[in-house]
């Protein structure tokens, strides 16, 4: 038996015993009195923002204005309009100037003020890491407390990708220099309709 093989065998030999997972009552774990305060607390203490809006055409016409302005502005979003073509076949060097970018948000976590989107909502899994300002649209109503309840409301067969996203990218270094937008978006508002 060469060294290769008394290794592996004594991997086998000295496996740990398998231990269940325990099951959390999400009863029991942190409430809110005010989801949606909690929520706005946490995200702009992590340097998001969060605007409250009742109607969504607010955001049609804040499109239609920086459209104008030629930025290069993406809205992943139909119901603000018409989707931006061909979003889902361009490169990163294509994506590199995106400006701003509209993403339906799923699920929103008080706890930590992170916003669940699923592939499909994104179009394009580059765009809310490529684009300098990232606005996420978010239903108040689906607001929940904790990760917990967020994972129970994922559906999994909606795509093989999905993210949360809490706040602006932020870095820093053991010289306390912080950098925003080092590895995604420069901003992140969250539309809170």
């Amino acid at each position: 038996m060469n060294s290769r093989e008394k290794i592996l065998q004594a991997i086998k030999t000295n496996k740990p015993a398998f231990v269940e997972l325990p099951v959390v009552d999400v009863t029991k774990v942190i409430q809110y009195d005010d989801l949606k305060a909690q929520f706005i607390t946490v995200l702009e203490n992590i340097g998001g923002s969060v605007i409250e809006i009742n109607d969504i055409t607010i955001l049609q016409q804040i499109i239609s204005k920086e459209i104008a302005s030629n930025d290069f502005i993406i809205n992943a979003i139909p119901a603000l309009g018409e989707v931006t073509e061909n979003v889902a076949s361009l490169s990163a060097i294509e994506l590199a100037g995106v400006d701003r970018a509209f993403i339906q948000g799923t699920i929103g976590v008080a706890e930590n003020g992170a916003v669940w989107l699923y592939e499909h909502q994104i179009i394009n899994r580059l765009l809310p890491f490529i684009c300098q300002h990232l606005v996420l649209i978010l239903n108040k109503e689906n607001i929940v407390p904790t990760l917990h309840q967020a994972y129970e409301q994922i559906d999994l067969l909606q795509g093989g990708y999905g993210v949360f996203i809490a706040g602006p990218s932020k870095t820093a270094d053991i010289e306390q220099s912080l950098v925003i937008g080092a590895h995604g978006a420069r901003s992140l508002t969250v539309y809170l309709v």
